[in-house]
């Protein structure tokens, strides 16, 4: 029983720093600075990561494809398998998985930090929201930055993926293009987008309610690291089936 009401209770926390987060961020002033500054944190520095991840999965998701459906002689459709399977799946999770490991583990390190040595009092002592200064820009810069980094590891996997299949089943890159127009449409595309959205949201208030809740000195700053990570990628792959059932319910 005790586990379910911390688990309820986790999650009314999570509900009220939300609802916090979201009330201090549209309060002026609006601290634009800080939130330039995690996007360039958050995004600019995630693509490298997100390129490599992404190339790597669509070409393993090629040639597996291209191996298996050569059985039924219809490997020539391989581009339309891995197109949809990155744009609507491994895109999205793949890329909040890894990106919001980095991401996560380092709001809840930095935020951890601050409470551990007091400076988070010090901003309250000023007269300042510590929501407002600290956690609603990596929030907003977790969800603007999620969907334009998964736009990216849908292009550059479909790239990926059409390497191999040109290579393993002998296809011109004209007819795995025209295969990827034929295939995808605007629902895959929100079904990608739409759920990456919510997974950055997932990956910047987890890891800001982790560690704005960091006791223990350094040794609690550890620990709020890998609870950050943890329960982001829980998150994650929690809100991955529940928003696919939604989506696919709503658009099919």
């Amino acid at each position: 029983m005790k586990p379910i009401l911390d688990l309820i209770a986790y999650l009314g926390a999570l509900g009220m720093l939300t609802v916090h987060t979201t009330t201090a961020f549209f309060r002026r002033p609006w601290e634009l600075r800080a939130l330039i500054a995690q996007l360039d944190t958050s995004g600019i520095g995630s693509w490298s990561i997100t390129a490599l991840t992404a190339i790597f999965t669509g070409m393993v998701l090629a040639l597996q494809f291209a191996s298996g459906l050569q059985t039924y002689g219809a490997s020539m459709y391989t581009g339309k398998l891995v197109s949809l399977g990155i744009v609507r799946e491994l895109g999205p999770v793949l890329t909040a998985l890894l990106v919001g490991g980095r991401i996560g583990s380092g709001f809840a390190a930095e935020l951890g930090s601050m409470v551990v040595t007091e400076q988070v009092d010090a901003i309250r002592a000023l007269g300042a929201d510590p929501i407002k200064k600290l956690v609603a820009p990596r929030v907003v810069a977790c969800m603007i930055a999620l969907p334009l980094l998964t736009m990216m590891a849908d292009v550059i996997g479909c790239f990926g993926g059409m390497l191999i299949t040109i290579q393993e089943v002998g296809v011109t890159p004209r007819f795995f293009y025209s295969q990827v127009l034929e295939t995808l449409g605007i629902v895959d595309l929100m079904h990608g987008l739409g759920k990456s959205m919510f997974f950055g949201y997932i990956i910047g208030i987890t890891g800001c309610f982790v560690g704005m809740n960091t006791t223990g000195g350094t040794e609690g700053v550890g620990l709020s690291t890998t609870r950050a990570v943890v329960a982001s990628a829980v998150g994650v792959l929690i809100s991955d089936f529940l928003l696919s059932k939604l989506f696919i319910a709503i658009y099919g």
